[in-house]
């Protein structure tokens, strides 16, 4: 079983506003609502690629009842907590000249929820795959990952982490399955610019020093780096489309990844299952569904 953490999970709104004043009364020409939060999505692609899981994390109030809701209709296991005091956030992104993001700030949680989430992550067994993504809301301790890791540490639980600065760098010592930064945060981490794939290489190897078995780099419009345990480093542009939606492409291409090493036990096809994944979703206004990755993979060669 595949299991994803998400601990703040949010509704995306996300309208469009042809030509917003600050100020005024704007009207909206599209609205479109999704469950939200980086392990979310992950759950979410897994189940569109035919891949069940179990999604993880905390809800609240009447909005944490339709992010529910939402994820079984699309076929993922919600097994989430629910928390007393507050309610499930709910992020509105403004599509309009410019792209901007409000986002709300979640439910009060409180240390008997954080039990109760270790409950259910002892039901995880040995050859399981456990998703961590995201950041960590202020109400919980900033250590939430290594905690898991070192909780989880006496099983055979291949740990993806998708995170940045200190809650990636503090995971490393756990030697997770692989860690997922974009060629921006691993550059924030390293104090150094990285612009091209030959640029990532000798840092991402740098990462894989540090513990991770697998490092794979995203880089947006320029492709991705993969740095494996195999002692191959493999490097590809991505396939070409027109973006539409940057929210949750990072998030599709870790589900990509993991699909394509279930399905082919192989890195590079991993590699580029995720590449494909990962675009499906940048060139819809939705998650990447099983038929657009296959679309896509008939031109795409790495």
């Amino acid at each position: 079983m595949i299991y994803t953490v998400t601990f703040n999970p949010s509704i995306d709104y996300i309208v469009s506003v042809d030509d917003l004043k600050l100020g005024s009364v704007n009207r909206t020409s599209e609205e479109l609502m999704f469950p939200g939060g980086k392990g979310i999505n992950v759950s979410m692609v897994l189940s569109n690629l035919g891949i069940e899981n179990t999604a993880l994390g905390f809800l609240a109030g009447f909005t944490g009842d339709n992010v529910q809701k939402m994820l079984e209709e699309n076929g993922v296991n919600a097994d989430f907590i629910r928390v007393k005091d507050g309610i499930t956030r709910i992020n509105v992104k403004i599509r309009a000249q410019e792209e901007s993001e409000i986002n709300g700030m979640g439910p009060a949680i409180k240390d008997e929820d954080i039990k109760e989430l270790y409950k259910k992550l002892d039901k995880i067994k040995d050859g399981d795959i456990l998703v961590l993504a995201g950041s960590i809301p202020s109400v919980m301790p900033e250590t939430m990952y290594s905690d898991i890791m070192e909780h989880l540490k006496d099983k055979d639980v291949k740990i993806v982490v998708d995170a940045t600065k200190d809650l990636l760098l503090n995971v490393l010592k756990y030697k997770p399955f692989f860690v997922k930064p974009n060629n921006h945060e691993l550059g924030e981490i390293y104090g150094v610019e990285l612009k091209t794939r030959e640029d990532v290489v000798p840092y991402a190897k740098k990462m894989q020093q540090e513990g991770a078995r697998n490092v794979l780099v995203s880089m947006a419009g320029e492709g991705a780096v993969l740095v494996a345990e195999n002692g191959e480093v493999y490097k590809s542009k991505c396939p070409e489309g027109k973006v539409k939606n940057s929210v949750g492409a990072g998030d599709s291409m870790v589900a990509g990844f993991i699909a394509g090493y279930l399905k082919s036990g192989d890195y590079k096809e991993a590699l580029r299952n995720g590449l494909l994944t990962g675009s499906a979703s940048a060139f819809s206004d939705n998650l990447a569904t099983k038929e657009e990755v296959e679309n896509l993979g008939k031109t795409f060669e790495m």
